[in-house]
């Protein structure tokens, strides 16, 4: 459950645009046109945190739409109208539709913008986790280190972009339980995220908890928990006890006791976890489905069978409410 510096859907809360107002979009003029674009971005955005995918899928099409008749279909504001809908294809496990407008982003930004952008860097990596996700270790690696080289060259090799992609590679490698060549590039990213943000930052979080699940990965229990544990405190003293990331730390924690059935301090970390999501995202989202399925198997590894059944159910009807 690593934190990945993928680029995402960008935006604040915006207003609802109503269906209607998309049958007339050649009514405007072209700033019209643009500022629809926007707001359908800002739609994109919320529907998204909602957790409300199909219905975020619907207005980022419209928004590709927009896009390509506003802008030409090579303008890298239609390079982002492709990006938000491919991350949309891909949180929802879609990879034959996303894989193509990662590639047509990709390559309008290359030629746009050129080889060497920050935003081609951020088309790569999205490429790249789409690969690794399937599987695809040898076409993603290229891709990270392509990113992290454009990256280095544009930004410094001391930036917090770079240990993104540094964190990127290394989970990469981690994926291939290839941990010493992952080692380094966690620490080398933790190192440049204490010096240019400070200690207690979320960022450094994230490798935190990146570094200590390699670390578990390998069995090292006592080298992963101060990191987990640490992680934790930083979000909770940054973001607030009842953030998201917050309960992604728990969890985190709360896998690393189990694994050693310490089950006495696995299980309210696990509660407080989920407790976190439904307050947060609502009872009805699919990150609270995720933890009510991850609280079922600990109640049925730890003979609470008729517990286990009750989340199962509750996550199923989440499941397909959100179908």
């Amino acid at each position: 459950m690593r934190r990945k510096g993928q680029a995402i859907l960008k935006g604040r809360l915006g207003k609802f645009i109503p269906i209607f107002v998309l049958t007339f979009l050649f009514a405007f003029p072209a700033h019209a046109q643009e500022k629809l674009w926007q707001l359908l971005n800002l739609r994109i955005v919320t529907l998204h945190r909602q957790g409300q995918l199909s219905e975020a899928v619907e207005v980022a099409i419209e928004a590709l739409k927009v896009a390509e008749d506003t802008f030409g279909p090579n303008h890298p504001n239609v390079a982002t109208s492709l990006n938000n809908l491919a991350l949309l294809y891909h949180s929802q496990g879609k990879y034959a539709e996303a894989e193509p407008l990662y590639r047509r982003a990709l390559a309008i930004r290359e030629k746009a913008l050129g080889p060497a952008h920050r935003h081609v860097a951020t088309s790569l990596n999205n490429l790249a986790a789409l690969y690794e996700e399937q599987g695809k270790y040898a076409e993603a690696e290229p891709l990270y280190r392509r990113a992290l080289a454009i990256d280095e060259q544009v930004l410094g090799k001391d930036h917090p972009n770079v240990a993104t992609d540094l964190n990127n590679l290394a989970a990469l490698y981690q994926a291939q339980r290839k941990y010493a060549e992952a080692e380094p590039l966690y620490r080398r990213a933790l190192a440049i995220l204490e010096r240019a943000l400070g200690a207690n930052y979320p960022q450094v979080a994230t490798t935190l908890n990146n570094l200590g699940a390699l670390y578990e990965a390998q069995g090292k229990y006592a080298e992963a928990e101060p990191l987990y544990q640490r992680a934790l405190a930083i979000d909770e003293q940054v973001l607030g006890k009842d953030h998201p990331a917050v309960a992604v730390d728990l969890d985190h924690l709360a896998l690393l006791y189990d694994s050693q059935e310490k089950y006495a301090e696995a299980e309210p970390l696990y509660e407080r976890a989920l407790a976190i999501r439904e307050k947060v995202l609502g009872p009805d989202h699919p990150n609270v489905a995720t933890a009510l399925e991850k609280m079922a198997e600990f109640y049925k590894k730890t003979g609470r069978a008729d517990e286990a059944k009750r989340l199962e159910e509750r996550a199923k009807g989440i499941r397909s409410k959100n179908q």
